[in-house]
């Protein structure tokens, strides 16, 4: 008596079996090329700031030294695309309880301006406050 043929099950995946594979894969990278694109993003932003900040502190170290402590507004630009702008004014909020001091109080502000690619122009600014000789 002859043996019954029994079907031979297949080895392997069926088509909807990849189908739904490749678009698990395909969603997850484009998750992840998203994730990657935000990152670097971002790490080009933290060094515009970066720079501009210390731009900015160079800036204020240089006042009184190579800037004079007095009222005006110093402004220049790197050859990297970084302009800054001092503002140095009085500050007349505080009153000398004692009557005139030999001192003034100044406010100083730096504020630097760059071209970031996707987001126009970016500005930080940084404000101290010196004290200095009387005003002229």
């Amino acid at each position: 008596m002859p043996i019954p043929h029994r079907p031979r099950r297949q080895a392997g995946f069926s088509l909807l079996e990849v189908l739904v594979a490749f678009t698990i894969l395909a969603l997850s990278l484009g998750v992840l090329l998203q994730i990657f694109s935000r990152a670097m993003t971002t790490t080009a932003i933290g060094e515009g700031y970066d720079r501009a900040a210390a731009l900015a502190e160079l800036q204020l170290r240089q006042v009184g030294y190579e800037i004079p402590l007095e009222p005006g507004v110093h402004e220049g630009e790197t050859d990297d695309g970084l302009a800054w702008t001092i503002r140095i004014v009085p500050d007349w909020g505080v009153e000398d309880p004692f009557g005139e001091a030999p001192w003034t109080l100044y406010r100083v502000v730096v504020d630097v301006l760059w071209r970031d690619g996707g987001a126009g122009v970016r500005r930080l600014t940084l404000p101290t406050l010196r004290l200095g000789g009387p005003p002229l």
